[in-house]
């Protein structure tokens, strides 16, 4: 990966995205996307890229912007911050963490608070509303200056590479899916394309996955695949967690079940065969609980595949993936999408 490409995706792990603004990391995004793709955007705020549009046949992949966030609930006549969740928030792991309100008066740190309960005072199974943030000030007049109901908060992290290839940071989930798509329209740029190709980075799929719907609805693919993370299962306990066996370092996760259309699979797995990129499979018999979920039910129907990046950590305030992992991602799809010829036929069955 090279030296811009790397710069793109800390920028957009430093930039604020929770789930229903989603704006400062799409501006990003396109900034850094207009240099060798047609952009545009819709009422959702997802973000598009646009390679050869007017073609016949096209291809859309989808990867989220936002990230897991808590937004301000209420302010106590102390100055003390109450919240709740906007997104899949671990609460057990949220006592004693540094946050960033983004507040209406402009961004402030804090930090979450807990009691000196006893082991069997602390609920077992506890929620945002029982933690509250400390941001210093001394009375509800101090940090109504700065702070107001509906502010979002986010956790404050700093992307970092551990032994050379594990990529740690907060919303690795999913603006790995997003970077991802981005990097696949790139490589893509400077092939002859047989083929329309869009990469979404799409909005809200934390939390309703608006932006999913809308960028379906819009483009109305002939097939679509989503990026987006996965559940490690080699590290101590998940493997119990899991139905199929996901490792850090051995490839993108290529998801079979229900969702997912068998002819689009075999068209990744045939590129992966072909260039040996390694890939591992995992199970998504009902629902893939990814952007996947909702194209596929836009207009008349999509034909989705899922890929995924194995990820140690999900929804916790850092999570863990392979740079090697990443790379192999972008190789995969690029692969895939480079290979068709537009006159693919996608029905599992025909007459």
């Amino acid at each position: 990966m090279d030296k811009a490409a790397r710069d793109f995706l800390s920028s957009l792990l430093r930039a604020p995205s929770p789930s229903g603004n989603e704006s400062a990391h799409q501006r990003i995004w396109l900034d850094y996307v207009k240099k060798f793709a047609q952009v545009d955007t819709d009422h959702s705020g997802t973000a598009i890229g646009m390679l050869n549009p007017e073609a016949e046949f096209r291809v859309l992949i989808a990867g989220h912007s936002d990230e897991i966030a808590m937004m301000v609930k209420r302010i106590d006549d102390r100055g003390f911050v109450y919240f709740t969740n906007a997104g899949g928030i671990r609460p057990s792991l949220l006592p004693g963490l540094k946050v960033d309100i983004l507040g209406h008066g402009g961004k402030i740190g804090g930090v979450i608070g807990f009691n000196r309960k006893s082991d069997s005072d602390t609920p077992a199974k506890p929620k945002c509303e029982d933690y509250f943030i400390d941001c210093g000030f001394s009375s509800k007049k101090e940090i109504e200056k700065y702070v107001r109901v509906g502010d979002y908060i986010l956790y404050q992290s700093e992307p970092e590479l551990f032994n050379n290839d594990k990529l740690v940071c907060k919303g690795l989930d999913n603006k790995t899916g997003s970077f991802i798509v981005a990097e696949v329209l790139k490589k893509l740029s400077r092939q002859k394309l047989k083929i329309g190709v869009f990469a979404a980075s799409t909005t809200g799929e934390e939390t309703n996955m608006r932006g999913a719907h809308s960028a379906g609805a819009l483009i109305q693919p002939d097939m679509a695949i989503a990026c987006d993370v996965t559940f490690n299962t080699d590290t101590p306990g998940e493997d119990a967690q899991n139905p199929s066996e996901v490792l850090l370092g051995k490839g993108p996760a290529l998801s079979v079940g229900s969702p997912i259309n068998r002819r689009v699979n075999e068209l990744i797995e045939k590129a992966a065969k072909k260039h040996k990129i390694p890939y591992q499979l995992e199970l998504t018999p009902a629902r893939t609980c990814t952007d996947a979920d909702k194209i596929m039910f836009t207009g008349i129907g999509v034909p989705v595949a899922l890929v995924s990046l194995p990820l140690r950590y999900m929804h916790s305030p850092i999570e863990m993936a392979s740079m090697k992992d990443i790379e192999a991602v972008i190789e995969l799809l690029s692969a895939t999408i480079a290979a068709l010829t537009g006159k693919e036929d996608l029905r599992p069955l025909k007459p």
